[in-house]
């Protein structure tokens, strides 16, 4: 009888995105290896124009009971997921891309004379607000929630392993090793995550959603 690929998220996925792998003849295990928590904050202080790069952020706002006064100003986002939360709750998006570095320059180069509020995590990274430094671009930010790390062990190790975010990554390797697992990554910052502990077995979603991850891990394994 031939084993089963085991496979592992590092997040809980939704029953049909974990239907899909185990239709695919896997065996599944899904953690979550962070938690967010929505932080109280003010919306006094909002420039002409939003940033977001991350759905937490989106929700986050969106919780906001003067969350309505924002959205008359346009939106700059990373991400299609973070984009479609906006758009459904009446946002308008004017541009958005999949990586905050990208945003950044288009920001830099086409957008430069406007003013931004960005609403992030407590753990966002660095790209995007030193572009925004770098090119004299004015801006503040509005941190919305908090990313913790829970880690837990692993008892069996995987096959192959879910990352959907950098902060994940950390999370695992906490009380986990990486081995000669094949590592799924939502994008290239979470890949850049795994690259920094040297591991080599790293596979970037053709696409950054869930869907297309699961999807990658099928096309993998049946090789």
């Amino acid at each position: 009888m031939v084993k089963k690929p085991y496979i592992l998220s590092t997040k809980t996925l939704l029953p049909p995105q974990k239907q899909i792998l185990l239709d695919a003849n896997m065996a599944v295990d899904d953690f979550d290896f962070i938690a967010t928590n929505t932080k109280e904050f003010e919306l006094d202080q909002v420039f002409d124009n939003l940033i977001f790069t991350s759905q937490n952020a989106v929700q986050a706002v969106l919780q906001h009971p003067n969350c309505g006064q924002l959205k008359s100003k346009n939106v700059f986002a990373v991400g299609m997921k973070t984009k479609s939360l906006l758009t459904e709750n009446g946002f308008n998006v004017i541009a958005y891309t999949g990586y905050a570095a990208d945003l950044a320059e288009i920001i830099s180069l086409v957008y430069s004379k406007e003013s931004y509020t960005f609403f992030c995590g407590n753990l966002r990274r660095d790209e995007l607000p030193n572009t925004l430094k770098e090119n004299g671009i004015l801006f503040n930010e509005i941190e919305t929630y908090e990313t913790a790390l829970t880690p837990q062990k692993i008892k069996q190790q995987p096959d192959g392993i879910l990352f959907f975010s950098p902060s994940a990554v950390e999370s695992y390797l906490k009380l986990n090793s990486i081995n000669d697992e094949l590592c799924f990554c939502i994008g290239e910052t979470t890949a850049e995550a795994l690259e920094k502990n040297k591991t080599k077995n790293r596979i970037i979603a053709g696409k950054a959603t869930v869907e297309q991850l699961i999807q990658d891990v099928i096309t993998y394994c049946n090789r």
